[in-house]
């Protein structure tokens, strides 16, 4: 069994009743699944106003001090330093886009930002996953 920030992937074999693969939580999973969405909402948030016609312009400076100055989604997020996993996860679904239709790379990231803040608004209704 590996352990990784406080999600454990158990193996079906070593477990015996967990299924093959199946992620069991060791922390709380509402705080584990906020911090997932925060970090994602950050991330579509930073790109969310150069999106579109009136889109706005970002300059980014790197520590030995180049600055970049843009309004394109794949470049601002290349420059953004992202630590956190989910965070990564839409860095790398911009670049999927990039890869697969040369645009859109701005758009999958804050549509991907509104699903989240959506299902958010959900969770803290109470709708959503039960255990």
């Amino acid at each position: 069994m590996a352990a990784k920030s406080g999600v454990m992937l158990t193996n079906s074999a070593a477990s015996g009743s967990a299924k093959a693969g199946a992620f069991k939580d060791k922390g709380k999973p509402e705080s584990v699944r906020s911090s997932n969405i925060v970090a994602a909402k950050a991330v579509a948030n930073a790109v969310r106003t150069s999106l579109g016609p009136k889109g706005m312009d970002k300059m980014i400076e790197t520590g030995s001090g180049e600055v970049t100055i843009t309004n394109d989604g794949a470049t601002i997020l290349n420059k953004m330093s992202v630590v956190h996993p989910t965070a990564k996860m839409l860095v790398e679904l911009s670049k999927a886009q990039d890869v697969e239709a040369g645009d859109g790379t701005t758009t999958v990231v804050v549509m991907a930002g509104s699903l989240l803040d959506a299902a958010e608004r959900l969770l803290n209704k109470d709708v959503g996953p039960h255990d």
